[in-house]
């Protein structure tokens, strides 16, 4: 069902993309100190859309030449799932607050650059976007790849949206180490409830 995609997908992305790192850090910071926050909010945006639609349709075309690849596809993506679970379930354990850091003033072209080397020079935005999300929704069938990448997408599109326009009022909530445990919390559960539907 296309809507059991949709969902899917924006579980799926918003479990990988609302976790503590530098790329939150830098667009919560921008739109603190008021520096292209929206800008550096669309870049991150248009960077996760990319990567998402590349690995879903890349791996989903890979999939169906090379059938074997599901099985490797289906089992690498819930242990992947596992294990990102279990440590978005130790980062609940042991939190810790989000630290916007000191950022200078930048220019548009500053603030631009530096997001996309915070999102492109780390390793597990590929891992999380082309190969994990790819893995997932390029082994659907009919028009559920394109749902699922939808869903990814928006959950993108929302996450990014919030931490730039509501970044003031945000930032003493993520202030307390205990926000971000439920929030890991949550997480690990997502992610937990994907794999099993994986494996099932």
């Amino acid at each position: 069902m296309s809507t059991l995609a949709l969902f899917t997908g924006l579980g799926t992305g918003a479990g990988l993309i609302i976790a503590i790192g530098s790329q939150n850090a830098f667009v919560l910071s921008s739109a603190l100190r008021n520096q292209h926050a929206v800008a550096v909010a669309v870049t991150c945006m248009l960077v996760d859309i990319v990567l998402i639609s590349a690995g879903v349709w890349g791996l989903g075309a890979l999939i169906e030449r090379f059938p074997a690849l599901l099985t490797v596809a289906t089992w690498g993506g819930a242990a992947f799932l596992f294990v990102y679970g279990a440590l978005a379930f130790y980062r609940a354990w042991r939190p810790s607050n989000l630290e916007a850091g000191q950022v200078k003033t930048l220019s548009l072209k500053g603030a631009v650059l530096t997001v996309l080397a915070l999102s492109l020079l780390n390793p597990h935005v590929y891992l999380d976007t082309v190969i994990l999300l790819g893995s997932i929704g390029g082994q659907l069938p009919d028009s559920q790849p394109f749902w699922f990448a939808l869903g990814a997408c928006v959950a993108s599109v929302l996450w990014f949206s919030l931490l730039a326009w509501g970044g003031r009022l945000l930032a003493p909530w993520f202030a307390n180490p205990n926000s971000w445990r439920w929030l890991d919390l949550g997480i690990g559960l997502v992610m937990w409830a994907i794999a099993f539907s994986l494996l099932r």
